[in-house]
């Protein structure tokens, strides 16, 4: 290995220890000294950011979490990285993010984390997964599945607006990301019928089929 590849090996390692930061955590942490693993959804995200915490601090979690993204993804193109070095870099914060070394491997859905890739690689793409987030706001209780469809059409937006194979690839590999952290639901055990839960974990983002419920759960309720 020279000393190029050994630069990109590490720069995608940068990637992946800066996703790991977990802002959603540190809010919960800091604003009401709650674990965030342990309420609502469980996820390390914006969302539950805002439902725990609140509005202000989902917003400040949300630009964090694409900066810590973003910003490895231009440092691999500001030293001269091949575009597929960057777009695994990117990939490698998304992952962090969803599987934070820190946490025990728990986290969130790597929207914030896509999108501060896809803001450095392809700005229309993030314009495009972006879309999908704010017409799924519109229905927070369905707010899952726009977000799941704007993923899923994310390559082929890729593809027919002629954009080079490595980030065609990078979309697929943001979609597979997005797919397997939402079936493995933060490492939590699946009770009743398996399947239905695994097609709520991926179409709803959650396991209960009451949303209110289900973002209402807190520690003393058997979590």
């Amino acid at each position: 290995m020279n000393d190029r590849q050994f630069g990109a090996v590490l720069l995608i390692v940068l990637g992946y220890m800066s996703g790991s930061v977990s802002f959603a955590y540190l809010a919960g942490r800091l604003k009401r000294h709650i674990d965030l693993r342990l309420y609502g959804g469980g996820k390390l995200s914006g969302s539950n950011v805002y439902h725990q915490v609140g509005l202000g601090g989902m917003v400040v979690v949300g630009v964090l979490d694409i900066a810590k993204a973003a910003a490895p993804t231009w440092l691999c193109l500001r030293l001269g990285y091949a575009l597929s070095v960057a777009v695994l870099t990117g990939l490698a914060a998304m992952a962090g993010h969803n599987w934070s070394l820190y946490l025990g491997l728990r986290g969130g859905r790597g929207i914030g984390t896509a999108l501060g890739m896809l803001l450095v690689l392809f700005p229309w793409g993030a314009a495009w997964v972006l879309g999908s987030v704010v017409v799924g706001r519109l229905a927070p209780h369905a707010a899952a599945l726009p977000a799941l469809a704007g993923f899923a059409s994310l390559p082929v937006f890729a593809i027919k607006s002629h954009q080079p194979d490595a980030l065609i690839w990078g979309c697929w590999g943001m979609l597979a990301l997005v797919v397997l952290k939402r079936l493995e639901g933060n490492r939590r055990p699946i009770t009743g019928d398996t399947w239905r839960v695994l097609w709520r974990r991926l179409i709803l983002d959650r396991d209960l089929a009451d949303f209110d419920v289900w973002i209402s759960q807190r520690p003393e309720e058997g979590r």
